[in-house]
């Protein structure tokens, strides 16, 4: 069999273009270059140590962090900011882009905590595919069967990489079981396992036929018997790789190694970069956007203010759904029918950056703003169009907003204003002028808020119990009925960050009470901003 080392390739520049070798490069060559994925995981699967080895192995960092390390000589560059240093969780989701393999890679590692699953799920909205990571001794949790749910209703392919097989693991064939009866796909084995635990000497690639070893083995070693049974009964059981069948969401092929001990790495990668889906088509108002189309569309699916908090920064990330997108060129932000200048659009690499001259379909950029760009923003280069499918959910926890110096009420207005329009948490402001309240899916959420009004606004905060629980948005094509509805219930009514108004209620009675005593309305605890707005 042939051998391979594991490790890294050769280091690269962050994100370079070649223009002198290529030239004028056609804009769908470009676009049939680009990879764009996200990482998916329940937490403590391994999914930040995974995105940091795929990082390293890409030749994007020399040295990969560890949540867990101790001190400074480690510190993983996906987690940038304080709390998640501090705790070893992921609680933005981080873009990072980088080259490999003549492929441009827009990764995309996103919070595994449950608490933040709507930055999750409107990051989805950007990708083309994912990497579902699954803890080898623990098989699908709950957190990985949600996530994935949420990727089959957008018709996302799957990649799954099994991790941790360097410590006490299930069985490979009984995790390949589970992902087909918990998740109903069809599992196709790329690499397997050579050795278990302790044991764990590296993978066999079964389309290629060959070991990829951290060192080489005796031809005496048992783990080498071991494997060559165990692959001729899973070459006999289970499917061969069907790249039709891969990209319509029916099968994953199945990926094992280790992240830490960077096993199997380079191996997902390389598949990525082998036949790691296209960028897709977007689905508009109007119409699909074809992401060959000449004209630039562009979808904002993600807003992260202070990323550089000496200069109080506020980047709006906007996948690139078609054309070619250019430093200078000026477009339509379709919400407002505003022009909007793009000066200085940026590549990401966690938090550092760099100006991005061009980027084509399948990109993510940063665009630097002060407030113009939102959460579900369409931009194009005239064409009145808007995409669809950017969530916001009703809150699960409502909280009051105490302020502890009174001299710092205007800060903390404009403070939540800024965090609410990034996603960190909801924002709804009584229109009866009582303290403003914030509505967060777990109590994580409200930590988060709390340490970066803190560090980036230096306003100290603390939440008081607020005697609403539920939050629902209310629409209706009766316009006198909604006004009516809204005068009658003026203490129960709030506005969100858009201005939309918001029924509070304090129970789930008082809820179902009011939806039967207002049936011309319609109370929803999803809202697409986008769809809601060409709706009314």
């Amino acid at each position: 069999m042939p051998l391979r080392r594991q490790g890294g390739a050769a280091p690269l520049a962050f994100l370079t273009y070649d223009h002198e070798s290529r030239g004028m490069t056609d804009p769908t060559d470009e676009i049939a270059r680009r990879r764009t994925f996200a990482i998916i995981s329940h937490p403590d699967a391994g999914k930040t140590t995974l995105t940091e080895h795929l990082l390293r192995a890409g030749g994007a960092i020399q040295l990969a962090g560890n949540v867990r390390a101790k001190g400074e000589r480690r510190r993983t560059r996906s987690d940038w900011m304080g709390i998640e240093r501090d705790r070893g969780i992921s609680v933005v989701t981080s873009v990072m882009t980088f080259e490999y393999k003549d492929c441009v890679f827009n990764l995309l590692d996103t919070p595994g905590h449950e608490d933040f699953s709507e930055d999750t799920y409107r990051t989805l909205t950007a990708v083309d595919s994912a990497v579902m990571v699954i803890d080898a001794a623990k098989g699908i949790e709950a957190r990985t069967r949600k996530l994935f749910e949420i990727c089959r209703l957008r018709d996302i392919p799957i990649i799954t990489f099994i991790n941790k097989m360097d410590r006490e693991a299930r069985d490979p064939i009984e995790l390949l079981d589970e992902v087909a009866s918990t998740l109903a796909l069809d599992t196709c084995p790329v690499t397997w396992p050579i050795g278990r635990a302790a044991d764990f000497a590296g993978t066999y690639d079964l389309r290629k036929r060959e070991m990829h070893l951290l060192a080489e083995l005796p031809k005496s070693d048992p783990r080498l018997q071991a494997v060559g049974d165990e692959v001729d009964l899973v070459r006999s059981a289970l499917p061969e790789f069907d790249l039709e069948s891969f990209n319509a969401g029916h099968l994953t092929p199945v990926y094992f190694g280790s992240a830490i001990k960077d096993i199997g790495v380079a191996d997902l990668l390389d598949g990525l970069a082998e036949y790691g889906p296209r960028p897709r088509s977007q689905p508009g108002d109007k119409r699909i956007v074809e992401a060959n189309e000449p004209g630039l569309t562009a979808l904002v699916f993600k807003i992260q203010a202070n990323m550089d908090p000496n200069h109080r920064d506020r980047i709006a990330f906007a996948r690139v759904c078609s054309g070619r997108l250019t430093r200078g060129m000026r477009l339509k932000q379709v919400r407002t029918g505003k022009s909007i200048p793009l000066h200085a659009p940026q590549f990401f690499f966690a938090r550092e950056r760099e100006i991005a001259d061009e980027a084509f379909a399948g990109d993510v950029v940063g665009i630097p703003n002060h407030g113009t760009l939102r959460i579900g923003d369409t931009l194009t280069e005239g064409e009145d169009i808007q995409f669809t499918g950017v969530p916001y959910f009703a809150p699960e926890i409502l909280r009051r907003v105490r302020l502890d110096d009174a001299m710092k009420a205007k800060k903390l207005r404009q403070a939540l204003v800024e965090l609410a329009e990034e996603g960190v948490v909801q924002l709804f402001r009584p229109q009866d002028g009582s303290a403003p309240l914030v509505g967060v899916v777990g109590t994580l959420q409200l930590d988060v808020l709390q340490a970066r009004l803190g560090a980036e606004y230096g306003v100290a905060i603390g939440f008081e119990t607020s005697a609403f629980s539920l939050a629902r948005w209310i629409f209706s094509a009766d316009k006198a009925a909604l006004a009516k509805f809204i005068a009658d219930n003026r203490n129960a009514m709030a506005d969100d960050v858009d201005g939309d108004p918001v029924f509070l209620a304090t129970s789930a009675f008082m809820m179902r009470r009011a939806e039967e005593l207002a049936p011309a309305l319609t109370f929803r605890d999803i809202k697409d901003i986008r769809a809601d707005k060409l709706a009314a």
